[in-house]
């Protein structure tokens, strides 16, 4: 998981990324930015659900602050 999360993030600035360009080529009507953020988006849903997974079976531990403790 150490590497996951970190290649998923870097495709998600990199998709990001194409859709600027994108943008800035076709003046803001493009469907390749369109197409470029809706993998942006789909990127971030999966890498959410996949941290939830790996948290559930156990490949990632939550640390940190914990909640309601004084």
């Amino acid at each position: 998981m150490k590497w996951i999360i970190p290649i998923a993030l870097l495709m998600i600035v990199a998709s990001l990324g194409s859709a600027l360009y994108y943008m800035m080529k076709g003046k803001g009507n493009s469907s390749k930015m369109v197409h470029s953020l809706m993998l942006r988006i789909g990127l971030s849903i999966a890498l959410f659900i996949g941290i939830l997974l790996a948290h559930y079976f156990g490949y990632i531990e939550a640390t940190g602050i914990r909640v309601g403790v004084n």
